[in-house]
C-alpha cells in the first residue's frame, strides 16, 4: 500500500555518457545533484543510474547515492525503475529506493522500500517525489 509522501527533491543532470553495450541493449550512465527534503529534513543528492534502453522503447534502470543532511549526516540509496523517454526530449521513470541511513530520525527508511517518481525536462532538470511503502 502506497503511504504518505516522505520527500522531494528537485536538481540537475550533471553529466552523460554512452556505456559499452557488449552485443546487448544500448546503455547510457547519468549523474545527477539535487537538493529538497527527505521525512522533514534539507538534503543534498548526488547520484548516478545507468539505463539500458529495451527493444520496446522502455528503459530500465539501476541507480546508487547518497544524500546528506545539512548536519552532515548521510543516507545511502540504491534503485531500480523503468521509464521512457518522450519525443521532446523529456523522460518519466519509477521505481524503488532502498536505503541504509546514517541519521535516526531516518532509521524507518531501512526497513520498507520508498517508491519514487522521477521526471527529467528538455533542459536536463530533473524532479522526484517519494512516497513510502507500506
Amino acid at each position: 500500500m502506497l503511504g504518505e509522501k516522505i520527500g522531494e527533491i528537485s536538481g540537475k543532470i550533471t553529466m552523460q555518457r554512452v556505456l559499452p553495450s557488449l552485443g546487448g541493449d544500448p546503455k547510457m550512465e547519468t549523474c545527477f545533484q539535487a537538493a529538497g527534503s527527505v521525512l522533514g529534513t534539507n538534503i543534498k543528492d548526488t547520484g548516478t543510474y545507468s539505463i539500458v534502453f529495451r527493444p520496446d522503447g522502455t528503459q530500465y534502470g539501476e541507480g546508487q547515492g547518497i544524500m546528506i543532511t545539512n548536519e552532515g549526516e548521510t543516507a545511502t540509496w540504491t534503485a531500480h525503475g523503468v521509464g521512457t523517454t518522450h519525443t521532446d526530449g523529456t523522460a518519466t521513470y519509477r521505481g524503488a529506493l532502498y536505503f541504509q541511513t546514517m541519521p535516526k530520525r531516518w532509521s524507518g527508511l531501512n526497513k520498507v522500500a520508498v517508491l519514487f517518481e522521477y521526471a527529467v525536462d528538455a533542459e536536463g532538470n530533473t524532479h522526484s517525489d517519494y512516497w513510502e511503502w507500506k
